[in-house]
């Protein structure tokens, strides 16, 4: 039997060909990153090559290491296989990977979305033969509204506490997240505010994306600057020392899983706004009927429901086992995350 020209191996996602791994989990020689999040972009590996504004990204986030930039759709061929980087729409300079060799093509997504939301390169859809998708939001449940809609309600919801003179607290994953809330806040209503995590990475964002001014919370910020003002804090902030000095607040999350009402109740948030950088159902769906594939290789998510799906609709569908989270990684704390509060 002929090897696949993607294998899904204990290190990773393998290109034998060209001897290239694609997000791999485990330390390896060489790595194409699809974009920044830490379960697609570990420490480790001994040379990356990325899209080039994720570059910025995984250097902050992993330090020295020997990466290269690449462009949209620009075709660089390692040991006779072919690879460009296409836009995932995910966050900021993430990619999906397009892989040729010998007439076959596969496209690995990584992370991605459909929804243009103004500051990430827009999802590009990709014919190919075999498509490799993340299914996170992998339900018929999760069908999303128009961003335009949910910054609305993000607004009108921090008017209303800033009327009560509350403090609003809004949780948002450090990197993507975060930023995409921050383009959007309307800084008529206020100041914003932010946690050190996400400070730090706006910093490193802000050469690439116009974002409202900022202001960091430091020890010496006084509860009184706080209150009608919006502070945008990771989830991991939740229930920590940190926010206490906030009292009086009204606390939000901005996720995918805020569709399910025990979701934000778990989590003892005031507020939930659904908002993904994610597929919905149907983004899913339409997505694999641009590529025209005829092999669908359905990952992290609701992986085994989705890949049924596509089956009864005639697909030539099965799962594999990663190590990504999707969205779960906004549930999980970070020591960039807790230790990066000044």
């Amino acid at each position: 039997m002929e090897k696949p020209l993607l294998a899904f191996t204990n290190k990773g996602i393998y290109c034998s060909a060209a001897k290239v791994y694609l997000d791999p989990w485990k330390p390896v020689d060489n790595a194409i990153i699809t974009h920044g999040h830490a379960d697609h972009s570990r420490w480790g590996n001994n040379r990356y090559i990325t899209h080039h504004r994720n570059v910025p990204i995984i250097t902050h986030r992993l330090g020295e290491i020997e990466v290269s930039g690449r462009e949209w759709g620009e075709t660089f061929t390692i040991n006779g296989v072919q690879f460009s980087l296409h836009p995932a729409g995910h966050i900021i300079g993430s990619s999906q990977v397009r892989v040729e060799y010998k007439g076959e093509v596969w496209v690995f997504t990584g992370d991605y979305k459909t929804e243009n939301d103004g500051i990430s390169t827009p999802f590009e859809p990709l014919k190919c033969h075999t498509f490799i998708t993340e299914c996170t939001f992998g339900l018929p449940a999760f069908k999303w509204v128009p961003q335009d809609e949910v910054f609305s309600a993000i607004n009108e919801w921090w008017a209303q506490n800033r009327s009560e003179g509350k403090t609003s607290v809004l949780f948002g994953y450090s990197l993507g997240k975060a930023q995409r809330l921050l383009k959007y806040l309307d800084t008529d209503i206020g100041k914003i505010y932010t946690h050190g995590a996400i400070e730090n990475m706006t910093e490193v964002l802000r050469p690439l994306v116009d974002f409202p001014e900022t202001s960091r919370i430091t020890p010496e910020t006084k509860k009184e600057a706080l209150l009608g003002n919006i502070v945008l804090a990771p989830p991991s902030a939740h229930g920590s020392s940190w926010i206490r000095k906030m009292v009086p607040y009204e606390t939000a999350s901005a996720s995918g899983w805020m569709t399910f009402r025990g979701a934000r109740r778990r989590r003892a948030i005031d507020k939930g706004f659904v908002l993904s950088d994610h597929c919905d159902w149907q983004g899913l769906i339409e997505s694999i009927t641009a590529t025209s594939a005829e092999k669908i290789i359905c990952t992290h998510g609701y992986s085994d429901i989705f890949s049924r799906y596509l089956r009864e609709q005639g697909y030539d569908a099965r799962t594999e086992e990663t190590q990504y989270e999707g969205e779960l990684a906004e549930l999980n704390s970070t020591k960039e995350e807790i230790t990066s509060t000044n």
